[in-house]
């Protein structure tokens, strides 16, 4: 039935100018909105909530700003814009940008309220107002989504405000993993995605909601369902892989960023895929191909090099050369501008490259390592820094110490600072894709461990970073090797077992493909 102050003419409008859209072959999935705008502007707008929610933001704006010039009333149409500019998963926020946008549709929020068609459109207006207005952004982001509860409760039919609601939810927490509010907001999505299976926002925010290793089985309907519901939408491919990467399922990662590519495969985006498509070929022993993308990454960093490109290449030479071992491979040598990228970027890159150095016995370069995670352990966190997690530089340093106490023979001050980190590790809250921690402090203290031959606790220790990173490739390979001296046939044979179906594209000089050939009473 129509929503109320809305005409049945309105609302089969709407569901008309969604089907043609949704019907073509780059499509973006299904809404309804029904609203008081012309019928000229309905495709443009539809098509721009469609992409809001998948995150293709410059895209959508551009959708709202052609139905404002095709009705430049229309109230929606400038709330639609003004939404581009607020990223709640990412904490991202242009306010500034945001109100002078809705300062296009009227100079006032009095006045923008008196173009509202409908008191629902008002509603809309009404809560992008308090998301725009004055005081903090937490404040402001807690208001917005109190108004967005409220109108999603007033008008239960509306799966928009109840999407967009669930969104909210997720921002709430400013980029950080808040679980009850997650779990709520993902609830609040399935609801939506039973209501309508082809609803893009819907697909999209349960993944959100559940891409840690704990809940991610309930996400995973939805990460098969998104890349169909909007094959046009490029995050909408390398969404699934949140999921994916999740639960340790690396072909399926590399296939969803793939995806997100497109076909004409370009080295560098300005998203995360390619850092992602490159952690899942480490983690399938496709060592070689990570080398390539990380090459390939190198040259086109742009002409300045674009900040966030030289952040992926520092991220991704991290997890290369710690999940490869290629301590003295020819990267460790490349200059890399860390101007601007952050303090956690930064630390990986000090932590990749002291560790690699001193793994091959260059202890100069591993102190110089150690000494600039000192720096970067030691800064006062900076407005720039977006949601970087200043846990993971004061892991990163606690661990490279370890590593060097151990180098020294210190192995009970190795010990202390290695628990030290795992246990700091232990405190955060759970984050998506590729961890921040290159080296997890579970899998490094299980590797020390079993060095001063202790495989049971190894092994428990291997058993923890496996929970936190379920089927990370290292990991495996150590709880073999722990279980295999620890006498624990089953639990060895089922890690060798693991990593075998995982490596089944790898490299066929992969060191540790012969190892986990072997049966349990061979191996040891």
């Amino acid at each position: 039935m129509p929503l109320p102050g809305f005409s049945g003419r309105a609302l089969l409008f709407a569901l008309a100018t969604a089907a043609p859209l949704a019907a073509q072959s780059h499509r973006l999935g299904t809404i309804t909105f029904p609203n008081s705008g012309p019928r000229a502007a309905q495709r443009p707008f539809i098509r721009g909530v469609l992409l809001l929610h998948s995150f293709e933001y410059a895209d959508a704006a551009e959708a709202f700003r052609k139905a404002q010039r095709v009705a430049p009333g229309f109230a929606l149409a400038y709330w639609g814009e003004a939404m581009t500019r607020t990223h709640p998963v990412w904490n991202e926020q242009d306010a500034d940008s945001a109100r002078a946008i809705l300062a296009r549709l009227a100079p006032t929020p009095e006045a923008r309220s008196a173009r509202a068609g409908t008191p629902r459109e008002r509603g809309y207006l009404e809560a992008v107002e308090l998301l725009y207005g004055d005081g903090s952004k937490p404040r402001r982001d807690t208001l917005y989504s109190a108004a967005m509860g409220r109108l999603a409760a007033a008008y239960p039919s509306d799966l928009e405000a109840r999407a967009f609601y669930a969104l909210s939810l997720l921002g709430l927490s400013q980029g950080t993993r808040n679980v009850p509010a997650y779990m709520r907001a993902g609830a609040l999505a399935e609801d939506v995605l039973r209501r309508n299976p082809d609803h893009p926002g819907a697909a999209h925010y349960i993944i959100h909601a559940f891409d840690d290793p704990a809940h991610a089985p309930l996400g995973l309907p939805a990460a098969r369902a998104y890349s169909k519901i909007a094959p046009g939408a490029s995050h909408a491919q390398h969404m699934t892989s949140h999921i994916f990467v999740a639960l340790g399922m690396w072909d399926e990662t590399v296939d969803a960023n793939l995806a997100a590519l497109g076909p004409n495969r370009p080295a560098w985006t300005p998203n995360h895929v390619s850092a992602w498509l490159d952690y899942a070929y480490l983690q399938q022993g496709r060592t070689a191909e990570a080398r390539r993308l990380l090459e390939n990454v190198r040259g086109n960093l742009g002409n300045p090099p674009r900040r966030y490109a030289r952040l992926f290449l520092q991220t991704m030479r991290a997890h290369y050369l710690v999940a490869s071992e290629r301590w003295a491979d020819s990267s460790v040598a490349w200059e890399v501008d860390t101007t601007g990228t952050g303090p956690v970027p930064q630390a990986m890159d000090a932590f990749a490259l002291g560790y690699a150095a001193l793994r091959r016995g260059d202890r100069a370069a591993a102190d110089e390592g150690l000494r600039r995670l000192g720096v970067l352990a030691a800064r006062p966190p900076a407005a720039d820094d977006d949601d970087d997690n200043p846990q993971v530089v004061t892991i990163l340093e606690t661990e490279l110490r370890g590593a060097l106490r151990a180098a020294d023979g210190r192995a009970d001050e190795a010990m202390t600072l290695l628990r030290e980190a795992a246990a700091v590790e232990d405190t955060m809250a759970v984050a998506f894709g590729p961890p921040d921690v290159v080296k997890p402090p579970h899998e490094l203290l299980g590797e020390l461990l079993l060095a001063q031959g202790k495989p049971a606790a190894a092994q428990q220790e291997f058993v923890r970073a496996l929970t936190l990173a379920p089927r990370r490739a290292a990991s495996l390979l150590g709880l073999a090797r722990a279980a295999t001296a620890a006498g624990d046939a089953p639990v060895a044979d089922q890690a060798r077992a693991d990593l075998r179906a995982i490596w089944h594209p790898a490299d066929q000089d992969l060191p540790g493909l012969a190892e986990i050939a072997r049966p349990s009473a061979q191996a040891r």
